[in-house]
């Protein structure tokens, strides 16, 4: 087997269609803009109009698709795609959506999530004499649908679905219809709505606040939706298996969106709250790191009656820190994006609130910084658990001996980061706040996988 990494996707997917041709195209813009949160390196759309044409581009959306904001040319479908920054590979190659013409005709696919059978279903493509052209898994998809018995495309695509394990909420169009699918965990969210005629598939709701469409709902696990001049048409493909990935209600989704039909900001206040109920430790302030612990960290000041200040400021323009692997790098895109107020820091016991703590990097810069801004005592707290296993599903976490809390339990990691303590949001805890915890995914705090993995992934654990 080829030694190209598959690559997973924690990304954002998108599909307008209209039975009636329109300017579906500078909706699919703000549509994607709306989702960039979910992906920074690539971004692109795939339409209907005199066949499938495709635009796509690494960069952002407003660098890469800016063109469509005034683009009226009547299409009737469109999907599109923001892709993650994830380790390997060429990003301009694994930009999608994947466009392909084979014996069915041209197929345009895009997809949020991760197959964890990815290695056995690349092998068995090898020896029947596969070429590949990305390392993205996405693209074993379309090598299934033009290899599936079954003439009928939609037998032909449910055949597929029933090979692939994992997570996949998928946006295809195929002889002007759009297709949307969400594996029978419903591993990463999907919603649609329609307004006016105009049907919306989208990864967030705040892609429908966007576009000033309501949604509907969530495109239920195990299911496709089959949007055609026939109207809209549920096709269950698998009994639901609910395994949501908790990740996107801590830290990914955007805190304006629903997700898993749960407010996130509501969510992330929530576990700022159980946080503060396992606290034992006195503050001063209570500080959140911008912006990803926000929400978290107004909900612990609420709930222990300490003051809330934001006392770091953020550059947006600043990129992604967890991008440079250099630690001189890395400290340095640290500065750059985050900035702290001497004034509200100096003197003061910080409690500092982010999501959750991956390799540590970033936090032993941060509690540098605000020592050097004059901080009495620094306490860390997570309003995630320990994260001990990596994901198969989607969420770009290393290898198990890149994760810190495999390496040091709490205390010895505030003895390795700088700070006075780090208090972690208990698992119990977690699932408590997160009310029907059997219908989600917990994998990466404990190990506790909801499909059996295969050899690879074990071995990756072990």
């Amino acid at each position: 087997m080829s030694s190209l990494k598959s690559l997973g996707h924690h990304c954002g997917v998108l599909g307008l269609y209209s039975a009636e041709p329109r300017p579906l195209l500078p909706m699919a813009f703000f549509g994607l803009y709306s989702l960039q949160h979910r992906g920074q390196e690539a971004a692109g759309v795939a339409y209907f109009h005199e066949g499938i044409q495709t635009k796509k581009a690494t960069g952002l959306v407003v660098q890469t698709l800016n063109h469509l904001a005034a683009d009226t040319t009547p299409v009737r479908s469109v999907i599109g795609h923001t892709r993650y920054s994830t380790a390997g590979g060429s990003a301009q190659v694994n930009a999608q959506p994947i466009h392909i013409r084979c014996n069915r005709g041209e197929i345009a696919i895009a997809h949020n999530g991760n197959i964890s059978n990815i290695h056995d279903l690349k092998e068995k493509l090898y020896k029947q004499g596969a070429i590949f052209q990305t390392t993205s898994d996405t693209e074993v998809i379309v090598h299934l649908l033009s290899r599936a018995t079954p003439p009928d495309f939609e037998d032909a695509l449910i055949e597929v679905l029933h090979q692939l394990r994992g997570a996949f909420s998928l946006v295809l169009l195929y002889e002007g219809r759009l297709y949307a699918v969400r594996d029978p965990y419903g591993f990463r969210p999907l919603y649609y709505g329609e307004k006016d005629g105009t049907h919306l598939i989208a990864s967030e709701t705040c892609s429908f606040t966007m576009l000033s469409i309501p949604t509907a709902g969530e495109v239920t696990p195990g299911e496709i939706l089959v949007f055609s001049p026939q109207g809209r048409r549920r096709l269950p493909f698998s009994v639901p298996k609910p395994a949501h990935c908790v990740f996107e209600l801590i830290y990914f989704a955007r805190p304006d969106s629903d997700v898993f039909l749960r407010s996130v900001y509501q969510f992330r206040k929530k576990i700022g709250r159980a946080l503060a109920e396992a606290d034992p430790v006195q503050g001063d302030l209570v500080m959140p790191v911008p912006d990803s612990g926000n929400s978290a960290a107004l909900g612990y000041a609420e709930a222990r009656g300490i003051p809330f200040e934001l006392g770091l400021t953020r550059n947006h323009f600043s990129g992604r820190s967890f991008t440079l692997p250099i630690q001189q790098q890395r400290e340095l895109m640290v500065r750059m994006k985050l900035h702290p107020i001497k004034d509200v820091i100096e003197g003061k016991r910080v409690i500092l609130v982010d999501d959750s703590l991956v390799r540590g990097t970033t936090s032993k810069i941060l509690v540098k910084l605000l020592r050097e801004s004059g901080a009495r005592e620094i306490h860390l707290r997570l309003s995630a658990p320990e994260i001990k296993y990596p994901c198969f599903y989607g969420i770009d976490m290393p290898t198990r001996n890149e994760l810190i809390s495999n390496r040091f339990d709490p205390d010895s990691l505030a003895a390795e980061i700088g700070a006075d303590s780090v208090l972690f949001l208990p698992l119990n805890k977690l699932k408590e706040v997160t009310e029907d915890s059997k219908a989600f995914c917990f994998a990466c705090f404990s190990g506790d996988y909801p499909e059996e993995l295969d050899q690879t992934n074990l071995k990756e654990i072990l």
